[in-house]
């Protein structure tokens, strides 16, 4: 295995192969009420988890720009847990299919 002789072409690297999913980032029990919000940081970008008026959860993409507005992140509630993807391909979080017949062996 070689090693990136740089430390950003390595960091560069591993946020293309870990970005491109869903993370996990807290328990909805972390912001019970509307308005609440939580502030991470996910792969050195600052992501901001809101509580909406209609009770949705929602994330955002918190750009360093001047004057640069807030840009959502897809973000899904499963189980209780709040997930995003920052990638901006179409990606599905998988559940299980209750609704199938179990197989005979």
């Amino acid at each position: 295995m070689t090693v990136p002789p740089d430390d950003r072409v390595f960091r560069r690297e591993m946020a293309s192969a870990y970005r491109s999913g869903w993370h996990f980032i807290d328990l909805v029990t972390a912001i019970p009420r509307q308005g609440d919000s939580l502030m991470v940081t996910l792969f050195g970008e600052p992501i901001v988890v809101v509580r909406e008026e209609d009770e949705d959860v929602r994330a955002y993409r918190c750009l360093r720009r001047p004057r640069g507005a807030p840009q959502p992140v897809r973000c899904a509630v499963r189980y209780g847990m709040v997930f995003v993807n920052l990638d901006q391909r179409e990606h599905r979080l998988v559940e299980p299919d209750t609704t199938a017949a179990p197989r005979s062996a």
